[in-house]
């Protein structure tokens, strides 16, 4: 159970407005930080995929595509270039060869270490042009916005059954 914050706001939330500026802080933040990681260039398609693979280890190709809201044939596609560029591995389950897991390479788990250091650089050097209370704002939202995420995550997997 959820506690209600002890004083409400009575705005109510502008949720196109936080969608637009989640988006936009999220492509610059991958924008701006990819630069000088020596890290391979990845599609976001692609990239997409490596992360919910890192995040969900031995996920199927159907859980994945219905994740990512993507059809399975093309998901398959990517995930052919993602392993002959050693980031994913599949493993077929010996007793049904049919059932395939799939798991992120050593080296994927090395490029994600690289890219979330250059993202939450990228993150520190925007936000200490903030205000001390503006940091503090969000500092407090982190655990809002990860509930959030994990509600569209769900959400999402529901949709997909």
């Amino acid at each position: 159970m959820q506690n209600a914050p002890a004083t409400a706001d009575p705005r109510p939330l502008d949720s196109r407005e936080l969608a637009v500026a989640l988006m936009d802080i999220s492509a610059d933040v991958r924008r701006k930080s990819h630069e000088g990681t020596g890290v391979p260039a990845l599609s976001n398609a692609a990239f997409d995929i490596v992360r919910v693979v890192e995040s969900n280890p031995g996920i199927t190709v159907a859980e994945l595509a219905t994740r990512l809201g993507r059809q399975l044939s093309n998901v398959s596609t990517q995930l052919k270039e993602l392993v002959i560029r050693g980031l994913i591995t599949r493993k077929h389950d010996p007793a049904d060869k049919r059932f395939v897991a799939l798991h992120p390479t050593e080296e994927s788990l090395g490029i994600k270490t690289v890219l979330e250091t250059a993202w939450s650089d990228a993150v520190s050097k925007g936000a200490s042009q903030l205000t001390e209370d503006e940091r503090e704002q969000l500092r407090a939202s982190v655990p809002a916005l990860r509930h959030l995420a994990e509600i569209l995550g769900r959400e999402a997997d529901r949709s997909g059954q």
